[in-house]
């Protein structure tokens, strides 16, 4: 067995569905400190996170992953047991497979190949890791973030390894990604019987108007490098449960993905307005869990991920802004250059969530191509 094939198998075991680690960071430690990496273990909150790192100034590359999983959703519906790896048909099964334990352990294998042949190479190379990227995101890198902006640590090019490839390894690599600005939206109203509306306000009334001019708001034309701003209404809730009474009270909950066309200040005021233009009572908390970022068009960083696709998969990677959030979102605001280059995204979150061996296999070249291109 391979040893990227045999660290994800280990990481699998571990059932670390977020918080949790379950030990994959000790795992991981371990191996980086035996080819020299300095370790520094970061626990902020319930949340275990990893900095290591190898060499001493010059150009600071670090490779970003996470170690916690998502719920694996009921067990029974697995065809095979979701914390024990099973190989079939040249895939790789087990929760965490491809989002995103297989990429640790390639980012591991690589940094390993990289400082056992290159001791004294240039700059400086390191792994962040965090237990807390699937769930609140509050403990993990974020925070992580702030305690290097209090040590004076910078971080140069960061190489994500969420999963990017659409059906092949290196055939889309994310050079960006949306803001996300949600709202909890409650329109507040008067309680009454169905029968005497006069005497009563009805929340569930008052915003379907400005929800209608909501949905259709164009917010922009997004730009060359990101879609149009949109709008998402999630879940809207209201009522007693009985149908003779109007409710006192909707929730709402709302999310923008927005582009670098807006900002999350724009979106909130043009919002609140719409809103008070159709005479709707309302209160909402908006929580900004992350700016759009891009790693502009000729960045190095950029430049080199492309060479490697196109050098070691054969392919000229689709360049794309598109996806959810990823813990890129909290690199980039430090003058990072960010790109996201990982394995096949098919499965990810689902049951049955798989990994292809033979790309499992390949990564860790893309990994450590990166590495020697940025760093030697």
């Amino acid at each position: 067995m391979s040893p990227v094939i045999e660290l994800t198998h280990d990481l699998i075991r571990r059932r670390s569905v977020t918080p949790e680690d379950a030990g994959c960071l000790p795992l991981v430690a371990a191996r980086l400190s035996a080819v020299g990496f300095q370790i520094e273990h970061l626990r902020f909150g319930d949340v275990d996170n990893l900095w290591a790192t190898h060499g001493d100034g010059g150009t600071v590359l670090a490779f970003l992953g996470h170690t916690d999983v998502v719920p694996t959703g009921p067990e029974a519906n697995w065809a095979s047991p979701p914390f024990e790896p099973t190989e079939r048909d040249g895939l790789l099964y087990g929760r965490g497979a491809a989002d995103m334990k297989g990429s640790v352990a390639a980012m591991v294998v690589a940094l390993e190949r990289f400082v056992t042949a290159q001791p004294n190479h240039g700059g400086t190379v390191g792994l962040l890791l965090t237990s807390d990227e699937e769930g609140v995101a509050l403990h993990g890198v974020r925070e992580v973030v702030e305690h290097f902006g209090r040590t004076g640590q910078r971080i140069d090019a960061c190489v994500v390894g969420e999963p990017s490839a659409k059906s092949r390894l290196g055939d889309l690599i994310r050079v960006g990604r949306r803001g996300s600005l949600s709202g909890t939206l409650t329109v507040h109203g008067v309680q009454g019987h169905v029968a005497y509306p006069e005497k009563a306000t009805n929340p569930i009334h008052s915003l379907a108007p400005a929800l209608a001019a909501l949905t259709v708001e164009r917010w922009d034309e997004g730009n060359a490098d990101f879609p149009p701003t949109s709008f998402q209404v999630s879940n809207i809730n209201a009522g007693t449960g009985a149908n003779n009474v109007i409710p006192g009270e909707l929730v709402a909950l709302i999310n923008f993905r927005f582009s670098t066309a807006s900002t999350a200040d724009a979106l909130r005021e043009r919002t609140e307005a719409i809103l008070r233009s159709h005479g709707v009572s309302f209160s909402i908390d908006w929580h900004l869990s992350g700016h759009p970022f891009l790693a502009t068009a000729g960045g190095k960083l950029r430049e080199v991920v492309v060479g490697v696709c196109r050098d070691l998969c054969g392919i000229d990677p689709e360049q794309s802004t598109g996806g959810g959030t990823s813990d890129g979102r909290f690199i980039a605001p430090m003058g990072a250059e960010v790109i996201e280059l990982g394995p096949v995204n098919a499965t990810i979150h689902k049951v049955d969530e798989c990994v292809s061996v033979a790309d499992l296999q390949r990564l860790p070249d893309l990994y450590l191509a990166i590495c020697e291109r940025l760093l030697l």
